[in-house]
């Protein structure tokens, strides 16, 4: 079996420590599944880059209260992240005619951010456009103590209430369909789900919730691991459909992650 090249072993210095051992056991599945697979993606161009592959395992192990898996890393490297559907290139999320230019740029956070504010009352799902959401807009920006203003701050919301935020392919490569990197990244994903269903058996808590968004994603209910996990499934959300998935709503509706 070939090591696993040293680009990758360093970058796990960006997660939490008690994840470290948990991912290197994943690349190492990854390795022993598709031997060529880590040497060949070191060698080529993905994204996320900068180091930023396992960003999204600064939570910590035992924070994790829900998993949620969409697709992959945004197409453009100034959004990839590592952290599942957090554009690096939003910061405001508001603007005077609704959401952002840069909110409505990324598709899939533009529908998650319509489904919150369906999901809060604050928008009908018959008027997610217009004159309805520049209202829901202009309220938002007039109450910066109460309601959140960034991106970063939503993310920030989503980890304080417990979101692991992965995608089913760790990386995205502009020639290679991402089901295929997914295919690779399943032996990866299957270690971490394992490892978060003992820890919750090994410490007597709920185990965490699998939300899974998307055909890719859903591609995880066929692993073992996952029979062991509480799980909600959705269309991905850049689906328009996603606005008014009641699964969805009533998952994240009282979490109020759009107030402070």
């Amino acid at each position: 079996m070939q090591t696993i090249p040293p680009s990758f072993t360093a970058m796990l210095d960006a997660a939490d420590a008690s994840w470290r051992p948990i991912l290197l056991a994943g690349l190492n599945a990854v390795n022993k599944a598709f031997p060529d697979y880590l040497p060949m993606l070191a060698s080529d161009d993905y994204l996320p880059n900068g180091g930023r592959l396992f960003a999204a395992f600064a939570q910590p192990l035992d924070a994790v209260r829900y998993v949620l898996v969409g697709e992959g890393p945004y197409p453009r490297a100034d959004s990839a992240t590592g952290v599942c559907f957090m554009d690096g290139a939003v910061s405001s999320l508001w603007s005077e005619k609704g959401l952002s230019k840069q909110v409505n740029r990324a598709t899939s956070l533009r529908n998650f951010m319509k489904m919150l504010l369906v999901a809060d009352g604050q928008l009908a799902i018959e008027q997610t456009t217009g004159d309805a959401l520049a209202g829901v807009s202009e309220n938002a920006q007039a109450a910066p103590t109460t309601v959140i203003q960034t991106l970063p701050d939503l993310q920030s919301n989503l980890t304080q209430h417990g979101f692991l935020l992965l995608n089913a392919s760790l990386v995205f490569r502009a020639h290679v369909a991402p089901v295929k990197d997914a295919k690779a990244w399943l032996p990866f994903l299957q270690t971490v789900l394992a490892a978060l269903a003992d820890h919750a058996q090994q410490s007597g808590k709920t185990p965490p919730t699998l939300v899974l968004w998307g055909k890719i994603a859903v591609q995880l209910e066929a692993l073992p691991e996952s029979a062991r996990l509480p799980k909600k499934v959705s269309e991905h959300p850049y689906n328009l459909s996603f606005i008014a998935n009641s699964v969805m709503q009533e998952l994240f509706g009282s979490m109020h992650l759009l107030r402070k």
